[in-house]
């Protein structure tokens, strides 16, 4: 099968290591569209689309987001298979009817996380996994019919809704990003000491285990685009229904 062309909406303020981070983990024909001033692709022929980070809450009255939610929101009807990470979890849960909020603290650095029970999304993961994370706000309720798929004492950090997947941590984090973006927040001197502390290789090496998730979904969209192709208008977002149908 020919290579994926998947969409990746970059909300990152034009950071340059949001763009070299996912071009390396998404093994895929990348379309890249730079979300913080409104650009949205022209169509919806992608197999799958990537929503980003961002230093911006999705809450935040700006106008740019807007089309990005548009879009979102009637490619996700059209049945793109989605993967939010962080801000783009965020996104995606709003636009599905979810809550979005500040949460009254900033989780930073690497943290431990669980999984909820079985998830396409973590296949080959541990139940108790470490990725780094950079975040003040939260889905604080999940869209109406989403599963929960991972969470640790500050919030939930992952679902899946039909096909549209959210992870609120950072897979795609090297230990470059995440030293500048430590050194770019305002954080007292103990706790900048202590975070740049943990931003060792052998964490990094630990949490590249969390990556999975970028070849899960690359390969769940794989599946979407098979069994489109085989049951057309048929097709559910539960692809393990129609892979005998492959």
């Amino acid at each position: 099968m020919s290579q994926l062309r998947i969409a990746v909406l970059n909300a990152a303020h034009q950071d340059e290591n949001t763009t070299r981070n996912f071009r390396r983990e998404l093994d895929a024909s990348l379309a890249e569209f730079d979300a913080t001033d409104g650009t949205v692709p022209d169509d919806f022929a992608y197999d799958g689309a990537v929503v980003t980070g961002s230093r911006s809450s999705v809450y935040w009255d700006e106008d740019w987001m807007e089309p990005i939610k548009e879009w979102v929101g009637e490619a996700i009807d059209r049945g793109v298979p989605f993967l939010g990470v962080c801000w783009g979890h965020q996104l995606l849960a709003d636009v599905l009817g979810g809550t979005v909020e500040d949460m009254g603290v900033y989780e930073v650095g690497y943290s431990e996380i669980d999984r909820l029970g079985d998830s396409r999304l973590f296949e080959g993961i541990d139940e108790r996994f470490l990725s780094f994370t950079s975040h003040s706000d939260e889905v604080a309720a999940l869209p109406p019919g989403a599963e929960p798929l991972a969470e640790n004492d500050y919030s939930n950090h992952g679902f899946r809704k039909d096909r549209v997947f959210g992870v609120q941590f950072h897979p795609e984090y090297d230990t470059k990003t995440a030293r500048e973006l430590v050194h770019r927040k305002e954080l007292s001197d103990e706790r900048l000491e202590s975070i740049l502390g943990e931003i060792t290789e052998s964490n990094y090496q630990r949490s590249c285990e969390a990556k999975l998730v970028f070849d899960n979904f690359l390969e769940f969209a794989r599946e979407v685009k098979r069994a489109d192709g085989v049951v057309g208008d048929e097709a559910t977002g539960d692809v393990s229904a129609v892979r005998g149908s492959d």
